[in-house]
């Protein structure tokens, strides 16, 4: 089969007219970019209560800041596979990351809410043009031969990223410093703009691209998602639609994209054309990528969330331990995987990917307040079996059902689901658990009546245990009632995440349902011949 004809199997875009002089150096920087965003989206994530800290913000201001740092990458990156191929992968790598470099050098030097706004959103801005061209890098410049090892990458980086995020901080907190948060990216990102321009070949503009360019479609499709980003990732902390702010986000962004969709329908030329997810496979494999992130809340939120607020724990406390189960199982589970997409059915490895996330989430369901981050040891090595087999098989799966004319709109909605669907994701399950300790507080607090035997047995042998320091019995009682609701509290948080890992089990199971739904793929580079052939064990 030629490269073109194996491009149009694969659902990429054509073959651009220009040779890569170097592939390797342009499907290195690309994949560099992609573990840039992971590992920048994660560390500031998880470093935020320590970046308060140094800045001197507020709660809420370290809040927005999350906001303004993430929400600009949904505005840019839906748009960037056309940039490219209008304007060429050098132009749309190479600046920005200097620019990037620049940016990350100066934020832990400056002070100044509106100073840390304006360079995080900008800083937001340019991350997000790092990782949507890279599965068209891959799929122009390799071989076919090699495109579900690159692929594999791509998919490895958000649960490595997304796993070794503690480590890294606590890291950082403890050798060198909260900076370095930052200060990696100075040094990361010039190699990747050095590969780009190693890697890529000098390209035209495209001019009849640019003549044809549908400008209102991006901006109410980057700006929409933009809006609904933003009120998701407030939702929680403003109790969503009690707050004007939260109605007036969601509510504008949505009816930005309801434009967006009379835009596409209306204009000459759509960019991104809902018919490209119309089809049965590509709409299912879309909603799985849904669901995929939903379950693999179980290792990314639920079990670093459990250790930090209950627990107590600091990122370099439960760093190494979570590496060590969830991280290095990838090395193993990644290429396992890539032979199971390569040579069998793309939807068992998918089916193998739920099931192990089910019964890692059915193993939390046994959480007890005791458990240290050593006892979610066979947890993370099954969760990684789930994270390595699942993402690649379904994107490989989107890929090939993809029709190649659309590559650009493809692309689009991709970086939609990508970062709205993670976005949700955790603010639904942020939501659920802060409601559901609510919930068992309630419950808890109606068998600890003031006045009752049991609860003034309980305060009075917390008592004791405070009476050697000497307080009067005033301070004693004061310490006892305070240490009994202390536990209560505790005891309701613990009830709260179990019901989250109950939560991510049934995903897991709508999940295996939705892959029984998906048809047998059409015959091409990504797909075996066994596959294409004959559906196994799910319907074709």
């Amino acid at each position: 089969m030629s490269m073109a004809g194996a491009d149009t199997a694969a659902g990429s875009a054509p073959a651009p007219p220009s040779r890569s002089p170097r592939p390797l150096c342009a499907v290195a920087a690309v994949l560099l970019g992609s573990f840039l965003v992971g590992f920048d989206t994660r560390l500031f994530a998880i470093g935020l209560p320590d970046l308060r800290g140094a800045y001197g913000l507020s709660f809420d201001q370290g809040a927005w800041l999350n906001t303004f740092a993430t929400a600009p990458q949904i505005l840019i990156a839906p748009a960037v596979a056309w940039l490219a191929a209008t304007f060429g992968v050098r132009r749309v790598l190479f600046w920005p990351s200097l620019a990037y470099a620049v940016i990350s050098l100066l934020l832990p030097l400056v002070r100044g809410w509106e100073t840390l706004v304006v360079l995080h959103s900008l800083r937001g801005l340019l991350l997000g043009v790092f990782i949507p061209a890279t599965i068209m890098i891959v799929l122009r410049t390799l071989p076919p031969r090699w495109w579900v090892a690159a692929l594999a990458i791509y998919a490895f980086r958000l649960s490595f990223s997304l796993n070794s995020g503690p480590l890294l901080i606590g890291l950082y907190d403890v050798h060198f410093g909260w900076q370095w948060i930052y200060w990696q990216d100075m040094l990361i990102a010039p190699v990747m703009g050095v590969l780009a321009v190693l890697g890529t070949p000098r390209e035209k503009v495209d001019f009849g691209l640019l003549e044809r360019a549908d400008w209102g479609g991006m901006a109410l499709l980057g700006a929409g998602w933009a809006l609904i980003y933003a009120g998701v990732d407030q939702g929680n902390r403003l109790d969503w639609f009690e707050s004007g702010l939260i109605t007036s986000l969601i509510g504008g962004g949505a009816a930005l994209i309801v434009a967006f969709f009379v835009n596409e329908s209306m204009v000459r030329y759509p960019w991104a054309s809902y018919k490209v997810i119309a089809s049965r496979n590509v709409g299912i494999s879309c909603l799985i990528v849904l669901f995929y992130t939903g379950t693999s809340l179980s290792n990314s939120q639920l079990v670093p969330g459990f250790l930090t607020n209950v627990a107590g724990l600091r990122p370099e406390e439960i760093g190494w331990p979570i590496f060590v189960t969830a991280c290095l199982p990838l090395l193993v589970a990644a290429p396992i995987a890539v032979f199971f997409v390569r040579f069998c059915d793309a939807r068992l490895s998918m089916l193998v990917g739920f099931i192990a996330f089910a019964v890692s989430a059915r193993m939390g369901t046994e959480l007890t307040l005791v458990w240290s981050p050593w006892s979610f040891a066979s947890m993370g090595m099954i969760q990684s079996i789930g994270q390595g087999f699942t993402l690649l098989a379904v994107i490989v799966f989107i890929l090939a059902n993809s029709d190649p004319r659309n590559a650009t709109a493809s692309a689009a909605y991709i970086q939609v689901l990508r970062l709205g669907g993670a976005e949700t994701a955790t603010s639904i399950m942020a939501t659920f658990l802060r409601h559901r300790e609510q919930l068992h507080s309630y419950l808890l607090g109606l068998h600890v009546p003031a006045g009752g035997d049991h609860t003034e047995t309980a305060l009075a042998q917390l008592g004791s245990a405070f009476s050697a320091d000497g307080a009067s019995p005033n301070a004693l009682a004061a310490r006892s009632t305070l240490s009994l609701h202390q536990l209560v509290s505790q005891q309701a948080n613990v009830l709260a995440y179990i019901d989250g890992f109950q939560l991510t089990y049934w995903v897991a199971l709508i999940g295996l349902i939705l892959v029984a739904l998906l048809k047998a793929a059409p015959a091409g580079p990504l797909v075996p011949a066994a596959a294409a052939a004959g559906p196994v064990g799910v319907a074709r």
